[in-house]
């Protein structure tokens, strides 16, 4: 699976402490593992310690949770076409503040 990033979500990362981007490094293996089942079978579970859901009110928008107790680790996603294959395009990412321009 290919991925790309928006202003935003680049902004954001600048943002992060050191500690904040290390958590969402770490859990990119297991993001990307599940990117990975999804694109080849829609219906495959997402890993519960991502808590990954549609974006309530946002159509299209998906977030991933991997921190939930200090810091709050939030991002958010889309999938789109990378050079003809699924991809995912990553949004925002920060603490839940993130929802509020998904």
């Amino acid at each position: 699976m290919k991925f790309e990033v928006t202003q935003s979500f680049e902004a954001d990362y600048r943002r992060l402490s050191p500690g904040e981007a290390g958590l969402f490094r770490a859990a990119l293996g297991t993001f990307v593992a599940a990117c990975d089942r999804y694109a080849a079978d829609p219906a495959a579970k997402w890993p519960a310690s991502l808590r990954v859901r549609d974006v309530e009110g946002a159509p299209g928008i998906w977030e991933m949770t991997w921190s939930f107790s200090g810091p709050d680790g939030r991002a958010t996603f889309e999938f789109v076409q990378i050079e003809g294959s699924l991809g995912v395009r990553w949004r925002r990412i920060g603490d839940h503040s993130i929802f509020a321009r998904p």
